[in-house]
This record gives C-alpha cells, structure tokens and sequence, in this order.
C-alpha cells in the first residue's frame, strides 16, 4: 500500500529555482509510462504515446522505478516504495493516500471510498479527485469500480483498467474472481 509516508514533504511558500522536471519512460506490458520527476522525488506517472527520456533523470531513482514496476508486472510487487510528491489539492492528496491503502488485487466502489472518507455525500468529489490521480498503477485508482461492480473511468483506459485488475488478481492467492 502507498501511504502518507511515500509523500514526500512539501515546502510551502518557498520557491527552488533549482528545480529541474526531468522525465522516464517505463516500458510496460499495457503501455509506455512516463515517470516526471523533480529533485530525485516522483511528481507524476502517465500513459503516454511517445517515449521521452532526460539526460538528468537521477539514474538511481531510474534503477528503483525499473526493479519495482518489472517487479510489479511480473506479480511480485504488491506495495511500492519510491519517493512521491504530487501536486494537488489537500483533498486530492487525502483521496490519494486513502487509494494507497485499497489492498492489492481488491476492488473497492466509488461509494465505498466516499464512506472511508468520512461522508457518502463526498461520493462525486471522491471520483473527481480519483480522476486526477497523477501517480498511475503506484496509487492504486485502478482499484476503484463503480456501482455494481462495473467498470467505469480511468485515464489510461478502461482495457488498461481491466488488465491490471485481471493481473492482481492473478497474482493474489486470497482472490480468485473478477466481478465485472
């Protein structure tokens, strides 16, 4: 699970002229992913159609992303550990860190993650937040479905959706059906 504790801190107020958007691009079984980052810290993972790679991506930063996410595609890797800071509002980022505690290879509703959050009436700020999840498959928005188990929005596509569901719950000897 991602939590709280992956986020980096953020500064407030203060400005880093230093600061640097470098970017890597992952080869995955569903897609290329594009990995931007700032000061060695990952500030967003997208499905993109071009590979784009900087001379300045921190190499080691580059070696953890590679051995965790062929780790994660081969069904080994159920909790991520990299470094993330992504920008959005305190509501987004506590809808991000509630994503990062869905267990690997489970479903939970739109509904449901509305309740975690303290109101069902939240249950559209809760989608909207979710559909501005920055960090794709490390934050877990895959693993939020709609109503009666359908399937419903991601930004990487719903095949995408699809296939990383199918692929945890390959790899998750407590779960053994899809419900979609």
């Amino acid at each position: 699970m991602t939590t709280i504790d992956n986020f980096s801190p953020s500064f407030a107020g203060q400005i880093d002229l230093l600061k640097m958007n470098e970017l890597f691009t992952y080869h995955s079984p569903i897609g290329l992913l594009q990995f931007e980052s700032s000061n060695e810290i990952i500030t967003a993972i997208n499905f993109v159609d071009n590979e784009v790679n900087s001379p300045g991506f921190d190499q080691e930063l580059r070696s953890k992303i590679i051995t965790q996410m062929d780790a994660y595609f081969a069904g080994r890797m159920f909790v991520f550990d990299l470094p993330l800071e992504p920008a959005g509002t305190d509501f987004q980022k506590k809808v991000w860190r509630q994503l990062g505690i869905i267990p690997y290879g489970q479903t939970i509703t739109y509904n449901e993650l509305a309740l975690q959050m303290g109101d069902k009436n939240l249950i559209r700020a809760v989608g909207g937040a979710n559909s501005k999840n920055p960090l794709a498959i490390v934050v877990p928005c895959h693993r939020v479905i709609g109503a009666n188990n359908k399937l419903v929005g991601y930004a990487g596509g719903l095949w995408r959706k699809k296939w990383l569901l199918q692929h945890e719950i390959a790899h998750n000897p407590g779960k053994t059906t899809l419900l979609f």
